[in-house]
C-alpha cells in the first residue's frame, strides 16, 4: 500500500487539549481501516505554530511517544519542564502525563505515536 502525501487525513485542532493555537494534525496509518491490527490509534505528523501548544493530558492504557523532527519546544513531562528540539524523542508511558508547547521561532514539526499498552 502507498498512501500519497495528498490522501492524508488531515486534522486542524483548535486548542488541542485545552492548548493555545491551533495545530495540525497529519494522519499516516488509519485506525478505521485496521492499519494497526489493535495495538494503537495514531501515527501523525504534528505541526504546531510559534507559541501554540498541545494542552496537559494523561495517558491511561496507551504510551505516546514524540520525535521532534524541527523546532524547539518545552515538553511537560509529569510536572517537570524540559528543553526538547530536533533528534529528541519524548516518551509517555501509560499513567503519565505530558503536554508540549513550541518555544522557538520557526513551526515546531513532530512524529506521534500512540500505541496500546
Amino acid at each position: 500500500m502507498i498512501r500519497r502525501k495528498d490522501e492524508a487525513e488531515i486534522k486542524i485542532n483548535p486548542h488541542m487539549r485545552g492548548g493555545d493555537g491551533t495545530v495540525t494534525v497529519k494522519g499516516l496509518l488509519r485506525k478505521d481501516e485496521g492499519e494497526f491490527y489493535g495495538k494503537g490509534r495514531l501515527f501523525a505528523e504534528i505541526d504546531i505554530p510559534v507559541g501554540a501548544s498541545i494542552g496537559r493530558h494523561l495517558h491511561e492504557g496507551e504510551m505516546e511517544t514524540f520525535y521532534i523532527l524541527s523546532g524547539k519546544a518545552l515538553f511537560h513531562d509529569n510536572g517537570r519542564d524540559v528543553e526538547v528540539g530536533e533528534g529528541d524523542v519524548c516518551y509517555t508511558a501509560s499513567g503519565e502525563e505530558h503536554a508540549i508547547r513550541n518555544i522557538g521561532e520557526e513551526e515546531l514539526r513532530l512524529m506521534a505515536l500512540i500505541l496500546y499498552q
